[in-house]
Formats: C-alpha cells, structure tokens, sequence
C-alpha cells in the first residue's frame, strides 16, 4: 500500500475526499494529544523490519535450510556472520524504538540507546543456547510423528517446527525486556502457521506441536521438557481479574503448567493457572479447569463422571 504512494503525484478525485481526510486528521490529532501530549510522534518499531530480522537469524541459525542456495566450506561462516550482523544491526535499531516509545509514555526521560545495545549483545550471546533447545525440538516433531521422514522433512515443511523457532527468539526478546518486538514475532509465526503463543510463554526442550492450526498457549503458561500439543489445543485462562477500578488486570498467573512428557490431544483446553502431572494424557476435546496429578489419563466420559459425583458444572 505505501508503495504506490508519490507525494509528487496529485491524488485521484473522489467526492468529499478532503472532508474525510480532514476529519481522520482531526481523529489523529485527538489520539495522539491523549497518548503522547503536544511533543513530536515518536517513531514505532516495524513489522516489516523485524520480519527481515527474523528471517536472517533463523538463516543464520540454520544456513544450509534457510540461507542461500549455494553455500559451502567456509562461505557459510561468512554468511552467517553477515546475517548475524545485519539482523543484530536492525534490531537494536527497533529495540530503541520501543524503548523510546516507552519512555515517553512512561515520562521518565531515560535514554534508551546504552539498553538497547545491552539488550541486542545480550540477545545475540543467547542464540547458540536457542539454536541447541531447538535441535531438541527438531528431534521430538521427527520421532513423535510416524509421517515424518527425515529431520529435513521436519525442518522445512512442518508449522509446528517453524512457530517454536520463532517462539524461541520472541521469548528472548520479551525477557531481556522489549515485549513489544516479541509480540510482533509471535505474530509474525502466528500469521504463517496458525499457531498463537504469547511471547511470555515459558516452553523447555523437546517441545512439539503436530499439524498446529488453532493452538493458543497463554502468556503465562509454564510447559516442561518433552510435551506434545495437537492442533486446536488451548492453554488459557478460565477467568480474567479486574482491578480496583474495574479495568482488567495485568501480569497475573492465569495460565495452566504442563509438567514435563504431557501430551494434550486436538482440541483440548485447558483453562486456568492448573498443573497438569508429569506424564499425563489429556484426550481430545477435553474441557479441563481443575489439576491433575502425575500420570492422568483424561478423557470427557472421565471429567463427566468426576462432575456427576461432585456436582459441579466444570467451568
């Protein structure tokens, strides 16, 4: 859409085009009084910009699956190293573009440009520790799926394999304190795979969701080593809190734990700040709000049976 805007090019005729032009402006003004005061609009991270960031760390991380066509010997080193630092480069760049947009709503003053570099050279120290973590997955999505025939396979064509690579950095970015980047990524993954894992999201190693559409993992969900999710899996929350104002609270546990080897089949949920047992199946189409402990087998006659006895009505 931008693209085909030139300012040096008169604009097409359309009936009461200026009043409505001069009507948003007057709506833009009003908002941007309300959320910056009178000072200058400061610039926004962009998307654009962080999905070519992403794109360069996931070829850097994996060059010979996502990186040129070609490379060999010592022109992958040489590769990489650009990618890294070209990616490095611009995301710094958006880091101290959320930093500043903070900043002002904040009305601190801080000078954000000292963290955004700790927070880029931080960022860049952790990528061989996602790379390893993400070996382990690319493990578990070939040895949990029967279809699977080689770790290649795996690597290029399965959504489950590319939304946790994108996972994997968003949390990074989204611990070492710039949220708002690792919001976009998570949406960037979510826009490609169908698959909808908040960036706070705190997953282990040998993580695996097979075929993937319509999986949301909550922002405050706790998920252990070796779990397998199926498509249309939720781990939400039951209920939202509000504050002493009535407005929705924020930063609260709400989000359920797996514990480490659980496997949650289609179209489960799982709802609330509940602990689901180590090694513990839940079947599909499961509605669950209450924990479970190690080594459950859930199923909707299970849950239906526990309710008739208890009286309750399970939400």
């Amino acid at each position: 859409m931008t693209a085909l805007f030139n300012p040096g090019r008169s604009a097409p005729t359309f009936p009461g085009l200026g009043d409505i032009a001069a009507e948003l402006h007057a709506l833009r003004a009003q908002s941007h009084q309300a959320r910056y005061g009178a000072g200058p609009l400061p610039a926004l991270p962009s998307r654009l910009a962080m999905t070519e960031v992403v794109d360069r760390l996931i070829a850097a991380l994996f060059p010979r699956h996502f990186g040129p066509s070609g490379l060999s010997g010592d022109s992958v080193d040489a590769f990489v190293t650009f990618a890294l630092a070209s990616a490095l480069q611009t995301l710094q760049r958006e880091v101290r573009l959320e930093l500043e947009l903070v900043s002002l709503e904040a009305g601190d003053g801080d000078e954000p440009v000292d963290r955004a570099h700790e927070i880029a050279g931080a960022f860049a120290t952790a990528l061989p520790a996602i790379r390893r973590r993400l070996e382990t997955d690319i493990r578990a999505a070939y040895e949990g799926d029967p279809a699977a025939t080689s770790l290649d396979e795996v690597m290029c064509c399965y959504p489950g394999i590319a939304a946790i690579i994108r996972h994997r950095l968003a949390h990074e970015l989204y611990e070492l304190g710039a949220p708002m980047l690792a919001r976009i990524i998570s949406e960037i993954a979510h826009s490609l795979t169908g698959i909808d894992i908040h960036p706070g999201a705190a997953i282990g190693e040998g993580f695996f969701i097979d075929h993937g559409t319509g999986v949301v993992i909550g922002e405050t969900a706790v998920i252990g080593r070796n779990v397998r999710l199926y498509q249309g899996v939720t781990l939400g929350a039951r209920r939202f809190e509000v504050d002493e104002t009535g407005s929705l609270a924020k930063s609260y546990l709400r989000h359920p734990i797996l514990e480490d080897e659980v496997i949650v089949y289609a179209g489960a949920s799982i709802l609330g700040r509940i602990t689901i047992g180590r090694g513990s199946i839940i079947a599909g189409s499961v509605w669950l709000t209450h924990s479970v402990p190690p080594g459950s087998r859930i199923t909707q006659a299970k849950i239906r049976n526990d309710l008739s006895h208890e009286g309750g009505d399970g939400i």
